[in-house]
């Protein structure tokens, strides 16, 4: 079988900034209670946009970069847990606006784990000649399915979008995925009532869940892909919340010098949409190079949980 790399990315975001001083408008909060208790300063969210719009854009980038054709593109993977449309798919919907003619197109829901669900996905059909270039996005409109009035929820959420092209490759730059679920905690993330959903979760429960138990499943990722966290240069998991993110790191006992994204503090919690969103930022910035391991971890909803280690574009 062939190896996979991922071959570029491409990230986008809604215009309108939510600031914490926004929120304590709404609602009973303030910026220090939020900050202290999430991380988050900002958020962006969407008026207009919808999820198609937000995965259009973001994989209309990630595909100009990696330099391929429309028609070159065989898997269409868009990860959400928010978009309105059932049918046609979101990921249809996207290869029809960027002129991609035959591909299978399906969306993926698994929560926040979805991005790194997906990736593994495409990895897995490039890999065994089901297709040889990958489109894999995460993309999400939360600020739809938030309740506004809940100072516990609304506080938290963002919008956006990051993709990623996975292509076939002479080497291995997607390590073997880590993935699973705990479904006797699934009801402690929730989108209810399909018809008009709202985000609620149990923050408690998926709080100690997440800081008890995703560390050594991150660090099987790490092992899996024949490496130690002192050979990383990056760690990239879902921004959930930063006091989640900084308990997995120093549990994995990960160098000073490894680059942790934190986009968490000015995006949000997008969901799916939040690892790639994160790692093309890093790359963009350029605090991560070509060729560089990173570790991804997305969890969530599920209780579930996904990652692997790729190597940088």
């Amino acid at each position: 079988m062939p190896g996979t790399r991922i071959a570029a990315l491409g990230h986008h975001q809604p215009d309108r900034v939510l600031t914490n001083d926004d929120l304590a408008a709404m609602v009973d909060t303030s910026d220090a209670w939020i900050r202290q208790r999430t991380g988050i300063a900002t958020r962006r969210i969407a008026d207009e946009e919808s999820v198609a719009d937000l995965a259009t854009v973001a994989a209309g980038k990630a595909l100009a970069a990696s330099g391929l054709r429309p028609e070159e593109i065989g898997l269409i993977t868009v990860a959400t847990c928010s978009a309105r449309d059932r049918c046609p798919s979101t990921a249809a919907t996207v290869a029809g606006r960027l002129g991609i003619p035959d591909a299978v197109a399906y969306d993926l829901n698994n929560g926040c784990a979805g991005f790194c669900t997906a990736l593994a996905g495409a990895d897995h059909a490039v890999r065994a000649g089901a297709a040889k270039h990958a489109l894999v996005i995460g993309a999400e409109k939360m600020s739809d399915v938030v309740d506004w009035t809940d100072r516990s929820t609304c506080v938290i959420l963002g919008d956006g979008a990051g993709a990623a092209v996975v292509s076939a490759s002479d080497t291995d730059g997607i390590g073997p995925v880590v993935w699973g679920s705990d479904p006797g905690k699934a009801s402690a993330v929730r989108l209810s009532d399909a018809w008009q959903p709202r985000f609620a979760q149990d923050g408690q429960t998926v709080f100690r869940w997440a800081t008890t138990t995703l560390a050594p499943l991150a660090l099987r990722a790490v092992e899996r892909a024949g490496l130690t966290t002192a050979d990383l240069a990056a760690v990239v998991t879902h921004q959930a919340n930063l006091r989640i993110i900084d308990s997995v790191v120093r549990q994995l006992g990960v160098p000073d010098d490894v680059v942790i994204a934190r986009d968490v503090v000015e995006s949000g919690n997008t969901s799916a949409a939040s690892v790639p969103l994160a790692l093309a930022k890093l790359a963009e910035r350029g605090e991560v190079s070509p060729g560089d391991p990173v570790l991804l971890f997305t969890f969530g909803g599920g209780l579930s949980w996904a990652g692997q280690v790729v190597r940088c574009p």
